[in-house]
């Protein structure tokens, strides 16, 4: 069960955003790891909390979406809450309607917003005119809740997670940049290895290096998906070619040729380590299929977590 000092911190979370971990402490972003645990034990019990009964989250999709639509919704029902979808082409917002009346209007009906977003410069906007809690779905820079469901996983199959390397390989993106932020804030030591072109964010990476300093964890840019891999605990990918990006599928492929997750890659790693894909995977592109489908494999206890993570950021901003 969690501790009295994590459920002052959860209780002090009523209202709050989350647009990206690096607006939260290392001490939260534990204490929502805690809570995360506590109410996924809960809820295999059959005893779920039903701390939103009568609440509503709005979900507002401008990008596709398989898990994470399916997560919140039940997630929020699990809580005793409801949903309510927003279809950007069914709403005002279509015809001109501006943000701010957009965001102040639904602040009226609903306990809190999550989006997934094309820009996260729009969540930003929706975040600065609404009154209640805005969520990020995904945007383009940031995947927090893919995050700390990730960082949940590891914590459940190693047990303590400080000091694990964590290896990332492929494009320094949205998933990569919550995903280091999520690492180092626990502790871990997290090397990214992106081709030239590809590299994460230069201000977002100085952003988490200033978090290492007080959970002790550390991240390390490379090219060299090889040097990444050594001892790895987790050895972690996502798709070359994200949603957006479509047009550039061709050249990615071809800049990506040698960050492939493989049989001569993960050779590099621990024995025991944990290969891990936020989904959907692209077999045979950044992930073999001997590796994804393989013993080594934890991207479906990975997904499921979505779900547990949510709720955990649900039950505590909402």
């Amino acid at each position: 069960m969690m501790g009295l000092l994590n459920k002052e911190i959860i209780k002090n979370m009523k209202g709050r955003d989350m647009i990206t971990l690096l607006d939260y402490s290392v001490e939260e972003i534990e204490a929502l790891l805690d809570y995360a645990i506590e109410i996924k034990a809960l809820t295999k019990a059959g005893d779920c909390p039903q701390v939103l009964k009568g609440k509503s989250l709005g979900m507002m999709f401008e990008k596709k979406s398989t898990r994470t639509r399916v997560s919140f919704e039940v997630g929020m029902l699990q809580l005793g809450g409801h949903v309510v979808h927003l279809n950007p082409n069914e709403m005002q917002l279509s015809r001109g309607e501006g943000v701010k009346d957009t965001a102040a209007t639904l602040s009226e009906y609903l306990d809190g917003i999550m989006i997934r977003a094309n820009s996260n410069a729009d969540v930003m906007e929706l975040a600065k005119h609404a009154s209640i809690p805005i969520i990020n779905g995904l945007t383009d820079i940031y995947h927090p809740c893919q995050a700390l469901a990730d960082i949940l996983t590891v914590i459940e199959v190693k047990g303590s997670v400080k000091g694990l390397k964590l290896c990332y390989v492929g494009d320094g993106n949205n998933v990569s940049h919550s995903l280091a932020a999520a690492g180092v804030a626990m502790g871990m030591e997290v090397y990214m290895a992106c081709p030239i072109g590809y590299l994460p964010d230069e201000k977002i990476i100085a952003k988490i290096k200033e978090m290492g300093k007080e959970s002790g964890g550390k991240v390390f840019i490379t090219q060299d998906p090889k040097e990444a891999a050594v001892n790895a605990d987790v050895i972690y990918t996502d798709v070359w070619t994200s949603m957006g990006f479509e047009e550039e599928a061709e050249a990615r492929i071809g800049a990506f040729a040698d960050y492939q997750v493989n049989k001569e890659l993960v050779s590099y790693a621990k024995d025991d380590y944990m290969f891990m894909h936020c989904l959907p995977a692209h077999r045979e592109e950044e992930v073999t299929a001997e590796i994804i489908d393989g013993p080594n494999s934890y991207v479906y206890h990975e997904a499921g977590n979505r779900l547990h993570a949510q709720k955990a950021v649900l039950a505590a901003l909402l």
